[in-house]
């Protein structure tokens, strides 16, 4: 009878450990997914970055503009001279110019360099996509760990009350002489194992909430699981063509050769003429002061100049540059494919670690099952003699690690689907339907691609200067 009581105790914890229903006030998962999106400062970093980025337009479309400089001068002499007519004077001389120059044809530079901004900037968006995806899915992971790791925990200190009223009942049985010392000192080294299992199950939690606080920012507070894991699509193709085309990181290595091959035209621009249109205006004030009066000296100049630029030989670097400006385009190609093929990898190994954790899954539950079928026989066998002390701490023991790994398996599915939506360039706010304020990256695009004065910036929430 006593054993019946401790079947049932085991059963208490059984394979839905994992997914367990939610608790009222718990934390969801996206609860969490939103607050690393809000706050995360690597994402935060990143954001800022691509800021910085769109400036590289403006400032390569600034070279179409005028450029307008004012400079002057004023000051105060005294000179003297030992001719007869002149022996001493004072001088107060004072200048200013106006000079306006203003490009009309660079060599193609201007134009390779804005393409090659805004390629720059194309790219930067997408590794912004790809650090989003690295942060939500670093969260979702390190979520999932706790909530792991919890189960396991649960379990663990379970699976310890048990073996210790086991160990009471076999001491019992042992003083009526019922069984024998070794049947004891089995029980006494499993109950050592399950504590030994209980404190490392609890430095592994502790281990996961310290991941936990440093990505989303805070300590974990009753988190539990989603009930059901996040979609994906049914086949392993369709995962491949989107994986191939849309993987935030494909997309940035192709903007940036597309960048690197821009760099090109940039460069090459140098070899060729550049015209220009030049304006100024001046104007001059001298006055004399001698003992014989006073003179006032006045000049005023204007004048347009078109002026013409053509490099005849500049000592071969220039050609050197174009070279290795074409060599970078090359290496920048080779990184695009390798990138795709990364790409594959990863939609591959999270599509295989998916299959697997679902086929787990189905195996634990069928394991957790038998096992406790044959926890119960085994049970009632040692009622009449014909099973051990051993025998029933095996099959408590087998049931126990069935139970540990289908928490592990249910944790890893998971997982799984959440690093294919990052293979597919999903795993995003707006890929996840989160209640978020999603970051635009095109507004401050917009405000500055056209802006000629200002040094104002909106500063990154949360951060001031």
């Amino acid at each position: 009878m006593r054993k019946a009581c401790l079947l049932a105790g085991v059963a208490l914890i059984g394979g839905g450990a994992f997914l367990a229903p939610a608790m009222a006030g718990a934390e969801t998962l996206e609860e969490v997914l939103v607050s690393a999106y809000n706050t995360n400062p690597t994402l935060q970093a990143r954001r800022a970055r691509l800021r910085a980025s769109d400036e590289g337009v403006p400032q390569a479309l600034a070279n179409w503009r005028p450029t307008v400089t004012l400079s002057g001068d004023a000051g105060r002499g005294k000179y003297e001279s030992n001719q007869a007519n002149t022996r001493e004077s004072n001088r107060s001389p004072s200048n200013y110019a106006l000079n306006v120059s203003q490009p009309l044809y660079r060599g193609g530079r201007t134009v390779a360099q804005t393409k090659q901004a805004e390629a720059t900037v194309m790219a930067e968006r997408a590794l912004l996509q790809a650090t989003e995806q690295s942060i939500l899915l670093n969260a979702a992971t390190a979520y999932l760990n706790v909530v792991r790791d919890e189960a396991v925990l649960k379990l663990n200190i379970n699976n310890e009350q048990v073996l210790r009223r086991q160990l009471d009942a076999a001491q019992e049985r042992f003083r009526v002489g019922e069984i024998t010392r070794t049947d004891v000192s089995q029980a006494e080294a499993r109950l050592a194992r399950a504590s030994a299992d209980r404190v490392a199950a609890e430095g592994a939690l502790q281990n996961s909430r310290a991941n936990f606080t440093n990505v989303v920012g805070y300590a974990p507070e009753a988190p539990q699981a989603p009930q059901e894991p996040v979609s994906v699509p049914a086949l392993f193709d369709e995962v491949k063509a989107v994986a191939l085309a849309k993987n935030p990181n494909v997309v940035a290595a192709d903007w940036t050769a597309s960048a690197a091959k821009e760099g090109i035209d940039l460069v090459f621009g140098e070899l060729l003429p550049t015209v220009s249109v030049d304006g100024q205006y001046s104007r001059g004030h001298d006055t004399s002061s001698r003992p014989a009066g006073e003179n006032r000296l006045e000049t005023e100049n204007l004048q347009a100049t078109l002026n013409v630029s053509v490099p005849l030989y500049e000592g071969g670097g220039t050609y050197s540059r174009v070279r290795a400006q074409k060599h970078t385009y090359g290496q920048r190609r080779i990184e695009a494919d390798q990138a795709r093929r990364d790409s594959l990898e990863t939609a591959t190994r999270g599509w295989e670690d998916l299959q697997a954790a679902r086929a787990s899954i189905k195996s634990y539950e069928s394991q957790i099952k038998a096992s406790e079928l044959a926890l119960a026989g085994v049970e009632e066998e040692a009622k009449v003699g014909s099973r051990t002390v051993l025998d029933v701490l095996d099959a408590e023991q087998e049931l126990f690690d069935a139970r540990v790994s289908m928490v592990r398996a249910q944790h890893d599915e998971m997982v799984a689907t959440y690093q294919v939506k990052s293979a597919l360039g999903q795993m995003t706010a707006e890929g996840l339907a989160l209640s978020v304020e999603a970051y635009d990256p095109t507004r401050h695009y917009d405000d500055v691609r056209g802006q000629w004065i200002g040094t104002g910036i909106e500063p990154a929430p949360g951060y001031t200067d």
